[in-house]
């Protein structure tokens, strides 16, 4: 019965890894041909950055920086070193730390 469970549990596993890279590979392949025939596989979404200072005395002071465009990839994975469109409309606002 043990047996049957590792067995089942590692099937499981290598099923769930081979879908993964199966879902990269086409998705790479359609981004690439989206590329090549110049059909809509960028994108932009308008990000809010700001910088978070740890000051010395236990607080953080904020900077705020005024809203800009952000290319993206119409993709479900990031590719070329951008962000999926779908992940930067859901995180549109971008938090990123500074400490002394």
């Amino acid at each position: 019965m043990i047996r049957w469970i590792k067995q089942a549990l590692l099937y499981g596993f290598g099923l769930i890894v081979a879908v993964a890279a199966i879902s990269y590979v086409v998705d790479y392949a359609v981004f690439r041909y989206r590329v090549s025939a110049q059909k809509n596989a960028f994108g932009q979404v308008t990000v809010t950055v700001y910088y978070a200072s740890h000051l010395k005395n236990g607080n953080i002071e904020y900077d705020v920086q005024p809203p800009q465009p952000q290319p993206c990839t119409n993709s479900l994975y990031p590719h070329m070193g951008m962000q999926p469109c779908w992940y930067l409309n859901r995180h549109h606002e971008q938090r990123i730390e500074i400490s002394n």
